[in-house]
């Protein structure tokens, strides 16, 4: 099949000229390039001038182009039998589109999303905050693996849709963010055949400080919100889960704390009408159940970091794990409670702004 790969793009020059470079290495030649860019002033196509001699590459320009425009709108002039959208921070496999050829002529899917990995030139936060969003100690085994909670929904990062599917369910909506998702549940919802392709994997860059990333994951937790008032099937408890998560982890070091306090009241003996061997047996029952908790918390993260030490040969990698897992758990749980709050509560049917 010829294949367009349409690449949306905003203030990401350094990090396009990479994607295309990856992209110069195919081994499967058959593709076009698309490249929608919304920067605002300073545009792109300097940067990418030297590529059009080598790659089939098209420039479309447009100030403040969001996402999901950008992505409908490289659609409008592709020329592919099977559109891939894919982020402009990803690198590319040298086989990656020959292994995409490959799946899809043995088994062939309307809709395919394939995971990501970290480079090995990936900074040890870019390489914590995939083990992250990818393992299955966290919610990221969710995402891109053969065993996934539920009906797998490709995401936008690297995922493809052919002409004929995308076009019968009228592209991208209006969706600022989680527009991924919403899309794939329409076209599964029109009896398209979608499923992962474990082996069309890309290097996903990300994002580079811990803000950023608190930031981007509080938006997915918002948007699923955003996503269930549209299709109220679509709520899982395992959506629930990073909200519970970061709620019970705050709990346990608030019952932690509450133990020392405990323990201060039974050093200085304030109760007069107790017996000092019922005192004692009140104290350490009271502290199991309030370390208990934290106990339990502990023990995860430690096996997280052990995971992601092992997994990535990094102790360095492993202990970042802990900070960008909080991040994780933290950003898209009360991204999720927030909306909800907004939604459901507040009656915002928009929801925020996201």
């Amino acid at each position: 099949m010829f294949y367009s790969i349409i690449i949306p793009t905003f203030k990401r020059a350094d990090e396009v000229v990479e994607c295309l470079e990856s992209l110069t290495k195919q081994s499967y030649k058959h593709f076009e390039v698309i490249l929608a860019d919304g920067t605002p002033v300073e545009s792109l196509e300097k940067h990418i001038e030297k590529y059009k001699s080598v790659l089939d590459l098209h420039f479309l320009y447009e100030e403040y182009l969001g996402v999901s425009e950008a992505r409908n709108l490289g659609a409008t002039v592709a020329k592919g039998d099977y559109f891939i959208f894919l982020d402009s921070d990803c690198i590319f496999p040298e086989n990656y589109l020959a292994q995409v050829e490959q799946s899809l002529s043995v088994n062939y899917l309307d809709e395919f999303g394939g995971p990501d990995a970290a480079h090995s030139t990936f900074t040890t936060l870019q390489k914590a905050i995939s083990y992250t969003m990818t393992s299955m100690l966290t919610t990221g085994g969710i995402r891109g693996q053969k065993k996934h909670v539920g009906q797998f929904h490709p995401r936008g990062f690297n995922m493809g849709i052919s002409r004929k599917a995308f076009e019968t369910v009228g592209g991208y909506s209006t969706f600022k963010c989680g527009e991924d998702i919403e899309l794939s549940i329409r076209i599964i919802k029109a009896g398209f055949k979608v499923d992962l392709i474990p082996e069309a994997f890309v290097y996903h860059k990300r994002r580079s400080t811990l803000k950023q990333f608190y930031h981007q994951v509080f938006r997915f937790g918002a948007a699923r919100i955003n996503i269930w008032s549209r299709h109220k099937e679509e709520l899982k408890l395992t959506h629930l889960f990073p909200s519970i998560f970061i709620i019970g982890f705050i709990k346990s070091i608030l019952l932690f704390l509450l133990s020392f306090l405990f323990r201060i009241l039974y050093l200085t003996s304030l109760s007069n009408t107790m017996t000092e061997e019922m005192y004692a047996s009140m104290y350490n029952t009271f502290t199991v159940i309030c370390q208990l908790p934290l106990v339990i918390y502990t023990i995860y993260f430690l096996v997280l970091i052990l995971h992601a030490t092992i997994q990535n040969k990094s102790i360095k990698v492993g202990i970042y794990s802990f900070f960008t897992c909080i991040t994780q758990m933290s950003g898209y749980g009360f991204g999720f409670i927030a909306n909800a709050w907004e939604v459901i509560v507040k009656g915002n049917k928009n929801g925020l702004k996201l």
